[in-house]
């Protein structure tokens, strides 16, 4: 055999190794974001119920629950009342409106059931709502205060993921992690939108 054929064979050889590994390094970074695409969505997912639960929590106590232990006890024992509010406007004699409002309380239903019921969430448990999926067991962080917005004391919360699985919400100590809620301002929204 002839120098030309076996350098030809050697680079045939190693052309197949590099193209395979090249194929392999993207094939690996699509399948990562895809996993990471994965996890985010149930960290999101959890977020949006602990926002509903806090928003209920807030509702029925006038503030945030401030750690993980109280919000479950009020998702397991707390109710959410049922009011109905009636509206009547009378015309009176020189042509103006009296408006009387009235509420009624018709009942009330268990958090658990209202907010997390079979239906919505068939696989639901109440012990797991607070870990952070893909984290191996760690819980999401809790924070809740109140902050003076224009002279007026405003409730505020935030709940976040401590160890973000996306490097790129890792950067500047967790700056990006996944959160709902805002330590600073009156907000119920998402960092996801």
């Amino acid at each position: 055999m002839n120098l030309s054929k076996v350098l030809s064979l050697v680079f045939f050889v190693v052309a197949i190794g590099l193209g395979y590994l090249l194929w392999k390094g993207v094939d690996d970074v699509v399948e990562d974001e895809k996993r990471i695409a994965l996890v985010e969505a149930a960290i999101i997912e959890k977020l949006q119920m602990l926002r509903d639960a806090e928003l209920a929590f807030q509702a029925s106590n006038g503030r945030y629950a401030e750690n993980w232990n109280e919000l479950k006890s009020f998702i397991q024992n707390g109710k959410i009342w049922l009011i109905q509010r009636k509206e009547t406007t009378k015309v009176l004699d020189y042509g103006a409106e009296e408006v009387t409002v009235t509420f009624d309380t018709l009942g009330s239903v268990p958090v658990i059931d209202s907010l997390f019921n079979e239906r919505k969430y068939p696989d639901f448990k109440l012990d797991g709502l607070a870990v952070v999926p893909g984290s191996g067991g760690k819980q999401f962080e809790f924070f809740a205060d109140k902050v003076e917005r224009n002279e007026y004391e405003v409730s505020v919360f935030e709940i976040r993921d401590p160890a973000p699985i996306n490097p790129a919400r890792r950067l500047n100590n967790n700056e990006k992690a996944l959160k709902v809620g805002s330590r600073t301002d009156a907000s119920t929204e998402g960092n996801w939108k």
